[in-house]
């Protein structure tokens, strides 16, 4: 296969070509010396390179119209020449790719940009629009997570405290039950939640009848209603947490003492 050519009248482009067509020769004629010298067929130097064969033979035989543009084809003698020991670069320097001749030290330096075509241009875009919409989802979840965890932090935080304390046998509110009952509104039906931090005995009367009387364990968590009174007695205070009326829970009294509480719903009037 022969690679097209652009037709060109000018006589510098003509002086340019016949340059090109006698430095291809004599690089190729030095490859492939080398090459013979090492005992490499051309089939060995294809896996080293992974250039095609006939590229290859092209090179060593000086054969310009088989080869691609010239830029490719100081590309190819680079990697040649690599894969035969030489300085790639600098071998591959003295093939001219443009009327200006390029610095043979420069040459390893090109940007790989400067060599690719639209296609590769359209590819690179979408690569690298891809990376930036996966970095920033990244991000944004990130962010979202970080702002969930500040959200839950106070409320861990206060777990954290309560259960400390009821494992030290402290109260979260020291103050006895009995000195706040004063929430009980008229004509209101009575309601007691008692949580045992300890187990504990308790004894619930509702409106005259015995609701329950027994040894709870620590961590349950009972509720009694009455329309009257409500009368709760436990033997270890301290044990023992009771709202009244869904209000937040108070301590019945000291830890080990016996405490009787009673809770009467005010009349309608």
């Amino acid at each position: 296969m022969k690679w097209p050519r652009k037709k060109n009248n000018h006589q510098p482009s003509v002086l340019l070509e016949q340059q090109r067509a006698e430095k291809l020769a004599e690089l190729g004629a030095k490859l492939l010396a080398l090459r013979q010298e090492q005992g490499l067929s051309l089939e060995q130097v294809v896996v080293l390179t992974r250039i095609p064969r006939r590229l290859l033979q092209a090179i060593e035989e000086g054969n310009l119209n088989d080869l691609p543009e010239p830029i490719y084809i100081q590309g190819l003698i680079r990697q040649f020449a690599e894969a035969l020991g030489l300085n790639g670069v600098e071998f591959s320097g003295t093939f001219p790719i443009s009327s200006a001749q390029v610095n043979p030290e420069s040459m390893g330096n090109i940007s790989p940009l400067n060599q690719l075509r639209p296609i590769h241009l359209y590819f690179l875009y979408i690569f690298l629009i891809v990376c930036s919409v996966s970095g920033l989802s990244q991000l944004l979840n990130n962010a979202v997570l970080q702002a969930s965890n500040s959200q839950n932090q106070p409320y861990q935080k206060q777990k954290s405290v309560v259960k400390a304390k009821l494992a030290q046998g402290k109260s979260v509110e020291v103050k006895p039950i009995s000195d706040t009952l004063s929430g009980v509104q008229q004509g209101q039906a009575v309601q007691i939640g008692v949580t045992l931090k300890a187990s504990s005995w308790i004894r619930v009367i509702a409106d005259g009848k015995t609701e329950f009387e027994g040894t709870l364990p620590e961590g349950t968590h009972r509720i009694w209603k009455a329309q009257e009174q409500l009368t709760v007695k436990t033997d270890n205070a301290g044990g023992v947490l009771m709202s009244v009326n869904q209000e937040k829970a108070k301590q019945m009294g000291e830890p080990g003492k016996e405490e009787e509480i009673r809770i009467a719903a005010k009349p309608k009037f």
